[in-house]
């Protein structure tokens, strides 16, 4: 008999269990699909637009290029005007100087996203080395790794809000094209399976000094596994903005990873933070 009310017990406990497990939100993205179109069929305005797309998406540029002070708020300046002043700068030796103007700003806004460093806004550098050094990752590497092609349509974008013709051309007919491309990945690739591929996906070390990247942009994370324990580094990821570190402000990172991030991703990033030790920030 005794043996009977502890297994009815039991069973009764997880069944209890089971009920709550599945009340509980679940951490799943449900990726958006992908709007596949012929790359030949993008005019200029296709272009431009795909470029805006880029802008607030996979290129990941509103994380710093808006009115935090972190970057340049290229969307709520006069870019064109910004745009003279830089190359009109006596520090500014780059490749643009003495073209047409719509040229120079294609020439300009292209090294500024392949060689970030070539010239760097006042104000703007790196902590420490006297606005020599850029603290934003090439856009044609990890984590961001934009195409030839991706990066002409930002550079287009960017020119049509400067007020001036886009000078890059329209992708070739054999460019492969995602019109709508997410940030996370698609549904067909799958869940990332290692950490390091989840700090690749959702653009991780292009804030934070992760994989070698450098970037100071968020907090620095080295030792950050002795510093939090893993619910708290879970509240960090998926409600950012409920605690701030000091020197940083609100809004620097994104509020929607519990909805992009699947669960299993979250928990391989949730591994890899948890075992960074005093001056490790990368594996």
């Amino acid at each position: 008999m005794t043996f009977l009310r502890v297994t009815l017990f039991s069973l009764v406990v997880l069944l209890a269990y089971t009920l709550f497990a599945n009340i509980l939100p679940q951490v799943q993205s449900n990726p958006p699909a992908e709007e596949e179109i012929e790359p030949a069929s993008l005019d200029r305005a296709g272009q431009i637009a795909w470029g805006e797309r880029l802008f607030e998406g996979k290129g990941a540029c509103t994380l710093c290029h808006k009115n935090l002070g972190r970057a340049p708020d290229l969307l709520g300046m006069d870019l064109g005007e910004e745009l003279r002043s830089r190359i009109a700068d006596p520090a500014y030796r780059g490749a643009a100087e003495g073209l047409e103007e719509a040229e120079a700003f294609e020439v300009y806004l292209r090294e500024s996203m392949l060689d970030p460093s070539a010239y760097v806004v006042p104000g703007f550098g790196k902590k420490g080395t006297r606005d020599r050094e850029s603290p934003m990752p090439r856009a044609d590497a990890p984590p961001v790794s934009l195409t030839p092609a991706e990066i002409d349509a930002l550079i287009a974008f960017l020119q049509d809000r400067a007020g001036v013709e886009v000078t890059v051309p329209l992708p070739a007919a054999e460019t492969e094209v995602a019109a709508a491309e997410p940030v996370t990945g698609t549904a067909e690739e799958g869940p990332a399976t290692t950490a390091e591929e989840v700090i690749d996906r959702y653009a991780c070390a292009a804030c934070h000094d992760l994989l070698g990247s450098g970037a100071e942009v968020g907090p620095p994370l080295a030792g950050i596994g002795t510093r939090l324990d893993r619910e708290a580094l879970r509240r960090a990821i998926l409600d950012p903005d409920a605690e701030i570190p000091p020197g940083y402000e609100p809004g620097l990172m994104p509020t929607d990873f519990g909805e992009q991030m699947r669960a299993s991703e979250l928990e391989l990033l949730l591994d890899y933070l948890a075992g960074l030790e005093a001056g490790e920030a990368k594996p």
